[in-house]
């Protein structure tokens, strides 16, 4: 089974969110999507200034076995994104949580999220 970190919240379509400073956000894709996808090969992130909005694509993860829309989890303006994954996608398989974090956003409001127990409970995946 997948770990789900527990601190986290998480969108329907597997984005994680974790609260920083304010209202920034980081946001990732969780193991549970990085185990459905399997090995990503290339990530296209929103650029930095540009406009988000909660349930709607803002970029795309694409591994050996498909390619997946990347899902925004909250509206607002993306202030960084990580150059790590750009240069090393694999990053993102071997710490979803951490080193593979994907953009940081300047939150005006937030989609439905899921807490970690409710999003472990519907996708299968562990604390």
């Amino acid at each position: 089974m997948a770990k789900v970190a527990a601190e986290l919240q998480y969108s329907d379509e597997h984005e994680w969110v974790s609260r920083e400073d304010g209202n920034v956000v980081s946001i990732g894709i969780s193991a549970v999507a990085t185990d459905a996808l399997g090995d990503i090969v290339y990530v296209d992130l929103p650029e930095v200034g540009s406009a988000v909005t909660a349930g709607e694509t803002c970029g795309e993860v694409e591994s050996t076995k498909s390619v997946s829309d990347l899902y925004a989890p909250v509206t607002g303006e993306v202030t960084e994104i990580n150059p790590n994954v750009i240069e090393d996608p694999a990053l993102i398989n071997s710490d979803p949580y951490g080193a593979g974090w994907l953009f940081k956003v300047a939150a005006d409001s937030e989609g439905p999220l899921l807490s970690a127990e409710e999003y472990a409970a519907k996708n299968g995946g562990e604390l």
